[in-house]
């Protein structure tokens, strides 16, 4: 099979021959049909301090599962996160990372819903917005950010507002839902909000927790890291929440099966739509890796094999 690499920090991407990986206990074994790209890999390739294996969200058919394997079986069409090699034409999936993908639903919508959608709705959850409420989201352009502002707008919040680095992008998000868009670096927000969902962090952390009103909730999801003053959240009684995905998805699999379930009736329903930016083939990974980091992205980034 065909499998993108690098071999040293930064890159750059190559592909390589390889031998089919075979499914361990509790695994599948999965023919990829589309790979989703996200931040925090592309991140990886130039900060990790040693080349890691590129996974990620992979979507595709079961093509053998591995012993304890309960709840898959070969032909079954699934969604997931790898944690070895998915930019491949094969990859292995954790039976509890993998999600079943519904009639009517493409490979494309899957890769782009599910993963991203979870992370929104859970960092939108764990911000426990009451309704009519105000969200403010970071990176509302991105995979997860645009799903982000149709989530809290589904869910009741009163107010949307969307954060982005280029104003090009503000008819985008506004066409999502949002009542508003600001800039990374205008003076101010806007009027204060009580949630803000941050997917960016870094320098980007002072003036997400300015935005806040009295008492409101940033959520920390973003693997950019970032240091913020114990001092400025006494001021406002002001609260950071962080959230990682991979926990629930491994200690309460209960809560990721409702969130899977709500987002697939939230598209059914029309209520939530999932955007494409490209899609680029296996051999083209560099040039998907490229879209993310220039920012140039609205909407989801995927590879086909």
């Amino acid at each position: 099979m065909r499998r993108v690499r690098y071999d040293s920090p930064g890159g750059p991407l190559f592909m390589e021959k390889a031998d089919v990986p075979v499914p361990g206990p509790g695994q599948l074994l999965v023919r990829c049909a589309a790979i989703g790209v996200t931040l925090p890999v592309v991140r990886k390739v130039s900060e990790a301090p040693e080349p890691i294996p590129l996974g990620g969200e992979v979507t595709g058919e079961v093509v053998a599962v591995g012993a304890e394997v309960t709840r898959f079986r070969a032909g079954d069409r699934v969604t997931g996160l790898c944690f070895g090699h998915g930019y491949a034409d094969y990859a292995v999936l954790d039976e509890a990372m993998a999600s079943p993908v519904p009639e009517g639903a493409t490979e494309v919508d899957a890769v782009a819903l599910v993963r991203s959608g979870l992370v929104a709705l859970g960092a939108l959850s764990a911000a426990r917005p009451e309704p009519g409420e105000s969200v403010l989201v970071t990176a509302a352009a991105s995979g997860v950010g645009h799903l982000a502002v149709q989530l809290a707008r589904a869910r009741g919040a009163g107010r949307v507002v969307g954060a982005v680095s280029d104003p090009a992008k503000a008819e985008f998000v506004r066409s999502l839902g949002a009542d508003d868009c600001v800039r990374y670096g205008d003076d101010s927000w806007g009027e204060p909000v009580d949630c803000v969902l941050d997917a960016v962090g870094g320098e980007l952390l002072t003036p997400a927790l300015a935005a806040l009103a009295p008492h409101g909730r940033l959520v920390a999801y973003s693997s950019g890291g970032g240091t913020i003053r114990a001092y400025d959240l006494l001021v406002g009684a002001k609260s950071v929440i962080g959230f990682q995905m991979a926990l629930i998805a491994r200690g309460r699999p209960e809560l990721y099966e409702r969130w899977r379930r709500e987002l697939w009736r939230l598209f059914a329903e029309g209520g939530v739509r999932p955007v494409v930016h490209a899609e680029f083939a296996l051999e083209e990974a560099a040039r998907a890796h490229a879209a993310i980091e220039t920012r140039s992205n609205l909407g989801k980034v995927v590879l086909r094999p």
